[in-house]
């Protein structure tokens, strides 16, 4: 094994990579669970046997050449293995959300949908960039494959399976105020392995271990492996693993563990890579004959058409009636708590304000507490739990249940 530097660096040590960040940013949102699929779309998994030697290097060195790379073109094969603990969502969409699955308002080719399916199990990705206004992002399936395209301006989405096809602008599939023209994920998605170290490097402070841990080869390049480890006790986070390319800094391979043991909650990493210029083929996309092809601009009327643009606003300002964000505790242990507008928690079994089937998965999915704050139930998944009392107040964060718990007294 070559030799490397197990020195812990802090968030003044990393430059512009790894910043503070408010309190609040450590804490992983309440969709976290589906999102997390989601950013790893573009993101390295197996490694190959072996261990090269390489030259000695430290850990912040290493942070700074993830910050430096600028590898803009690259294609390969990407596998993904997810294990978030997330139970299969099945028909209850529509009792959670009704009018989600309106015929008039969706398209299996949509993005936002697809790419959903990362959320669990493992799936086999081609992957090719041409700088910023070329991507290309296909999942392979058992004889279909969707394929999701970004090519100068334009964003196309086609299902084999349904033969559907899906079209936008890139400023109608990007985020709102953002770089639409740089992206063909859904907003706040990471899209590429280098985003996604980053992000994970950015909560790096005094609560953390950063270490470089030997070396490995990935898609039969030499990389060097970082490891970051929560100081702390409580967070259902074990370990955070990135392979780097050793020679032009590129993340290949990000393997997140849950404290829990157990297989790995997020694996992901390159089979192949190449860094040559992609083929310009690989960013042109023309309907099949027959596919029935669906504008953005139609889903966006067929949601205004059945009310789901209304649902969609009266949600969201809901959301704006939460009366701020409390930060208990920091670093990988902080939970937030958040009081629900109108201040109650979840309906009581058979108070009939929730659909029986919804309710059943609830009650299944949550663990009943107690402690100094009340009581309440605790969801879980295996790395973001959340705490939701009876008296109408969230705790959440990626910790266990027992944090949750202490900080609900603590906050009480």
């Amino acid at each position: 094994m070559a030799p490397n530097d197990s020195a812990e660096t802090t968030g003044e040590a990393t430059g512009t990579v790894v910043v503070r960040r408010k309190a609040a940013r450590y804490i992983v949102p309440v969709a976290v669970a589906g999102v997390a699929a989601a950013t790893i779309g573009l993101v390295p998994a197996l490694a190959d046997s072996g261990d090269p030697q390489l030259p000695k290097i430290t850990a912040q060195e290493l942070v700074e050449r993830i910050a430096a790379s600028d590898e803009q073109q690259l294609s390969g094969t990407v596998k993904i293995s997810t294990d978030l603990g997330i139970p299969s969502f099945g028909g209850l969409t529509d009792s959670f959300l009704p009018g989600a699955g309106a015929a008039d308002s969706t398209s299996s080719a949509a993005p936002d949908t697809k790419l959903m399916e990362l959320a669990s199990g493992t799936h086999t990705l081609r992957v090719a960039a041409d700088g910023p206004d070329k991507q290309r992002l296909s999942i392979l399936g058992e004889g279909s494959e969707y394929s999701l395209i970004h090519n100068a301006g334009e964003v196309w989405a086609y299902d084999s399976a349904s033969n559907e096809a899906y079209h936008a602008q890139s400023g109608q599939a990007g985020p709102k105020g953002g770089k639409a023209e740089e992206r063909t994920a859904p907003e706040g998605v990471p899209t590429t392995p280098k985003e996604l170290a980053e992000e994970a490097l950015a909560a790096v402070g005094d609560t953390t271990s950063v270490t470089v841990d030997g070396t490995a080869q990935v898609a039969g390049r030499d990389a060097y492996q970082l490891l970051i480890k929560p100081k702390q006790s409580g967070s259902t986070i074990g370990s955070i693993r990135v392979a780097v390319d050793a020679r032009n800094g590129v993340p290949l391979k990000f393997t997140l563990a849950p404290s829990s043991g157990g297989k790995a909650a997020i694996d992901a990493g390159f089979t192949k890579v190449d860094f040559s210029k992609p083929d310009a083929s690989s960013f042109s996309f023309t309907p099949p004959k027959g596919a029935k092809v669906t504008e953005a601009e139609d889903l966006k009327a067929g949601a205004e058409k059945d009310g789901a643009a209304d649902k969609a606003h009266e949600d969201l300002s809901a959301l704006e009636d939460f009366r701020g964000l409390n930060v208990i505790g920091e670093g990988w242990s902080a939970v937030a708590e958040i009081d629900i507008p109108g201040g109650s928690g979840l309906p009581a079994g058979g108070s009939g304000d929730v659909p029986a089937e919804a309710q059943q998965f609830l009650d299944a999915l949550g663990d009943k507490v107690t402690g100094d704050f009340g009581s309440g139930t605790v969801f879980k998944t295996r790395l973001v739990n959340a705490l939701m009392t009876d008296d109408g107040k969230v705790y959440i964060g990626a910790v266990t249940k027992d944090a949750l718990v202490k900080a609900a007294d603590t906050a009480k």
